[in-house]
């Protein structure tokens, strides 16, 4: 059960952004592995897609480097909101496109995370909206610039959230049927002991509506 104050994100209260996510900014990411980060960001745009949350892919200087591929296969009709500047937010597009949603809280994962992440997320909390970063779906050019733009961005107010936490928190609830199976097959898909035991846990309930 949620309410109209509710502190968690839904589906129904938030967009979604994704920043950048291309091959030359992921070559040079040191932060995480590049498995990791497009690992993450497609769990991310995949749970949006699974609870109809609107999501925005954004790229810079599309004609010298392609949106990740398997990140574009999410929503391969999308076209991004190509850019030169630095700043998403900086572009009157994104910011249309943000204000069309109706949305108040947004979730943002980009590449770099002290650049073109941390931009768009101070310009975002600047204009009054609610911001998560999910920082296992971002990644920087050191573990030292990650971790000193995400200390930036969270003592602005920006609230860090990671991939499988997004997940799990509009899932919330099992007896949320519409997307109770798809969510555990899109979190076994993607491996690790998180997933197993989600399996594991779904498995048990199965048994448990079998007993009664």
């Amino acid at each position: 059960m949620t309410s109209r104050d509710d502190t968690l994100l839904t589906p129904d209260n938030h967009a979604v952004l994704f920043i950048d996510h291309q091959y030359l900014q992921l070559l040079s990411v040191r932060s995480h592995t590049a498995e990791e980060v497009v690992s993450n960001a497609v769990l991310t745009a995949k749970t949006a897609k699974i609870f109809e949350v609107p999501f925005l892919f954004t790229t810079a200087i599309a004609e010298r480097q392609e949106l990740i591929k398997d990140i574009q296969a999410v929503d391969p009709n999308q076209v991004p909101i190509d850019r030169t500047g630095l700043n998403s937010w900086d572009d009157p597009r994104v910011v249309e496109w943000v204000k069309n949603t109706g949305k108040k809280k947004l979730v943002i994962a980009g590449l770099w995370t002290e650049v073109c992440l941390n931009m768009a997320v101070l310009s975002t909390l600047a204009a009054g909206y609610e911001v998560y970063i999910v920082t296992d779906a971002s990644g920087g050019s050191s573990v030292r610039a990650h971790d000193d733009a995400v200390l930036r961005m969270t003592q602005a107010g920006a609230r860090p959230i990671n991939a499988l936490a997004y997940i799990s928190e509009l899932q919330r609830d099992w007896k949320n049927e519409k997307t109770a199976s798809q969510v555990v097959n899109l979190v076994a898909s993607m491996g690790g002991t998180f997933g197993q035991g989600l399996m594991w846990e779904w498995q048990l309930l199965d048994l448990q509506e079998g007993t009664r």
